[in-house]
């Protein structure tokens, strides 16, 4: 299949477009703190409460905040009391859980 240069130049825009999609962004603690204070998102402890509610006896390895597709989400680390490592995650600004899965 022979393509032309124009062809070409829509080709990667379409690719570049579909990345940005599914790119998340990392939030530091002074934005997370200003959502959290315009009440846009739920508190940190609140919901890792939930999280550590589901695998009695977990540890926290690691919590951060991040922008997906317009969407504040919590991801949470969690180390069961099995040895597994879980992956959680959780809608910011509801609660609400999105994924919870064994991490590799």
């Amino acid at each position: 299949m022979k393509f032309s240069s124009r062809s070409a130049q829509w080709l990667i825009v379409g690719l570049l477009a579909f990345c940005s999609l599914a790119v998340a962004r990392d939030l530091d603690q002074d934005e997370a703190l200003q959502l959290r204070q315009k009440g846009i998102i739920l508190p940190l402890e609140q919901l890792l409460h939930q999280a550590l509610a589901r695998y009695p006896g977990a540890r926290l390895l690691e919590a951060d905040l991040e922008e997906e597709d317009h969407t504040y989400v919590y991801e949470v680390e969690l180390l069961t009391a099995e040895g597994v490592v879980r992956e959680i995650e959780l809608d910011a600004t509801t609660g609400h859980l999105l994924k919870d899965k064994e991490d590799n």
